[in-house]
């Protein structure tokens, strides 16, 4: 079977969503992986044996004012094809930061109902760690027929749909960025954005999900998730510009929720200078 095509049946494949090293390296000619590698530790040319850049900083996100937002659903199909991922391909998306990105990838083929995704566990790291060797990066995949792309509902919301969101009891808008950030104590890593968080927004960092580039098991994520957020089950996950907020709804489904949305441009839109403070108000302090 060559990397192109690559399918599995469906009693071959792990419940997931994530998939161990171990797993990997046993079935890595039955599967697409893709290199999901954003921001800082985007960019190397070499990484897991036959994987294929899934560029968060380039084409694999919108033509925006806002970075890393998801792309119109024609585009994404014709982007996905060109990158030899076809309707029924089995995917493992991974990072170079452990679990940084790798989620976003996973979130977008998940949310459009495209192949079959995973993230691998510990990314790029465990994989190293366990001895297995970096080779080049497949920079001329062979392309596939675009696969038939619809995303979902809610999958990805904007910031009205925030600020409703943010006034309803039964729901819940869980930051991921630290702590720091969320307090506004930390300076925000792009210009022009303000300091803080949204009024009644609550922080639960991505770091506490992954530590170390691992995600925790289901019933610590359950146990991290109902701390935050009690017992509402709808859940909305931001961050500085919806990256790491797609670690926070993998954790989120792994625990079992079953409603979860991410807020596509996150506080790279939310925060910014130039809103008017009363339409999107902006507070500081835990």
């Amino acid at each position: 079977m060559t990397q192109n095509a690559q399918t599995t049946e469906s009693t071959d494949l792990p419940e997931g969503p994530t998939v161990s090293v171990e797993w990997l390296a046993a079935n890595l000619d039955r599967v697409v992986v893709v290199d999901a590698s954003a921001m800082d530790h985007r960019g190397a040319d070499t990484g897991i044996p036959g994987a294929r850049r899934f560029d968060l900083d380039g084409e694999m996100s919108a033509d925006s004012a806002l970075p890393h937002t998801m792309l119109p659903a024609g585009d994404f199909a014709q982007r996905l094809g060109r990158l030899g991922i076809g309707q029924d391909s089995v995917v493992v998306a991974y990072d170079r930061a452990g679990m940084f990105s790798s989620a976003r990838a996973w979130w977008m083929l998940r949310a459009t109902g495209v192949s079959t995704p995973y993230v691998l566990d510990g990314g790029l790291p465990a994989w190293v760690a366990a001895g297995h060797p970096e080779a080049p990066l497949d920079l001329d995949p062979e392309p596939v027929a675009a696969p038939d792309v619809r995303i979902t509902d809610g999958a990805f919301i904007d910031d009205a749909d925030v600020a409703a969101r943010l006034q309803d009891t039964e729901q819940a808008v869980v930051d991921v960025r630290s702590a720091e950030r969320f307090a506004g104590t930390a300076p925000e890593p792009r210009p022009g954005l303000r300091g803080g968080h949204m009024p009644g927004a609550v922080n639960v960092p991505f770091s506490e999900l992954a530590p170390g580039g691992f995600l925790l098991d289901p019933q610590r994520l359950r146990d991290r998730l109902a701390d935050a957020v009690g017992d509402r089950q709808r859940l909305t996950f931001s961050c500085g510009s919806g990256i790491t907020a797609c670690v926070g709804a993998l954790a989120a489904v792994v625990a079992g929720r079953k409603q979860v949305s991410v807020y596509d441009g996150s506080w790279a839109d939310w925060g910014r200078a130039d809103h008017d403070p009363d339409e999107r108000p902006v507070v500081t302090g835990a």
